[in-house]
């Protein structure tokens, strides 16, 4: 199969397994007719073993169903489906400070808050499609004020409880790159100054300070200005998450004219991240690695879950886009055999999401409260976009 015939085969394959397979699922187990929003917590076969509602998948299932409706098919279906993530979310989901709860009950009712910013970054993804999607500005105008507020909390100190307690200051990679993508998400429907500003802040402080060359790593931890910590948390590369911010870096090099240093930055994380990830000896992308080569810490160190392998054909993807470099097709293949000969469950449809080492599932649910119709569905709409792209 020439290059031509293999992008078109998975072009169809990514949009097919969409429409027939993921979609169907949950939107027939996920949905909540009764309350709105949707539900995560279901097995196998789509049975609901737990009524909690993650907010996270409010916000990620509404932003996946505006994106598919922009990019897939106008189908009004999704589009008033986003539309009840969107309108739970909003009536209750948000406490009195304008932040987010993590999970809440079906009918909406608080259980819990934590101080991370990503409940209200999905939110700000969801509004912003949606407002592409409908074309009602007031939802743009509304994302826009979320990531404010999302800046706010970041910004000012004493706002959001530390993790640690004085004696260890440290930083986060997850929020700054996560900023990334909700940044430019709002900006395809809204202008504002703050948004590039902050996709400039976080490049700068992923090349300065998460950016570690002599380990040939993108750290999880590192101190206040980037210091390497050499504890197991300051040694941590998460591979998935380091290969997910390669490709955001891709997407904004694109987006600003072919910025050649900026791809130059996305394509060493990738290249540096597939080299710690990818499992040589079982295949797929391995959960986590010390970069000093210690045991990672981890419970679940070893185990192959599926958001990393379905990130890694998007970065794969845009890499080969912008290079031409066939050793990214083949990465592309790589990753996309070893998931599709194992995640997708032929009997009961969707994908499972947990896998050890050897390829073997861990456990057969489809959900739970950070697994559910986010990394598949979006991984099959973009790379499905990619493909076409590269056929042209």
């Amino acid at each position: 199969m020439n290059i031509k015939e293999y992008l078109g085969y998975w072009a169809e394959k990514y949009k097919n397994d969409l429409l027939t397979d993921i979609f169907p699922f949950w939107i027939k187990y996920g949905v909540d007719r009764v309350n709105g929003g949707y539900y995560t917590c279901v097995d196998r076969d789509g049975m609901l073993y737990d009524p909690t509602k993650s907010v996270w998948f409010q916000g990620r299932f509404a932003f996946v169903l505006a994106y598919a409706y922009n990019h897939i098919e106008r189908n009004e279906e999704w589009l008033a489906l986003s539309k009840s993530g969107i309108d739970f979310i909003e009536r209750y989901c948000t406490d009195s400070d304008g932040r987010m709860y993590f999970e809440v009950t079906a009918d909406g009712t608080p259980l819990r808050k934590r101080r991370y910013l990503f409940s209200e970054s999905f939110a700000a993804i969801a509004m912003s499609e949606y407002a592409i999607a409908s074309g009602d500005r007031t939802y743009a105008e509304k994302a826009l004020a979320l990531f404010k507020l999302i800046l706010k909390y970041k910004n000012t100190p004493g706002l959001t409880e530390p993790k640690y307690l004085p004696a260890f200051q440290a930083k986060g990679h997850s929020l700054c790159m996560i900023l990334i993508n909700t940044a430019s998400r709002i900006r395809a429907a809204i202008h504002d100054e703050v948004l590039t500003q902050q996709i400039d802040e976080s490049i700068d402080e992923i090349r300065q300070h998460f950016m570690h060359p002599e380990y040939r790593a993108l750290l999880e931890t590192v101190g206040p200005n980037g210091e390497f910590i050499d504890t197991s948390a300051g040694r941590l590369i998460n591979p998935g998450h380091c290969i997910e911010t390669a490709w955001f870096l891709m997407e904004e090099a694109a987006f600003r004219n072919g910025d050649k240093a900026l791809l130059e930055t996305a394509l060493t994380i990738l290249d540096w991240s597939w080299e710690w990830g990818w499992d040589t000896e079982f295949g797929g992308i391995i959960n986590f690695r010390d970069c000093r080569k210690f045991p990672a810490q981890d419970y679940s160190q070893d185990m192959k879950f599926w958001w990393p392998q379905t990130e890694t054909v998007i970065a794969a993807l845009y890499a080969y886009q912008a290079t031409g470099d066939e050793k990214y097709l083949e990465m592309h293949r790589q990753v996309n055999e070893y998931m599709y000969a194992r995640f997708p469950d032929s009997q009961y449809g969707e994908w499972y999401g947990y896998l050890h080492r050897d390829g073997t599932v861990a456990q057969p649910a489809k959900g739970n409260l950070f697994k559910g119709p986010f990394h598949i569905p979006r991984m099959m709409i973009k790379a499905h976009l990619l493909c076409r792209e590269l056929m042209a």
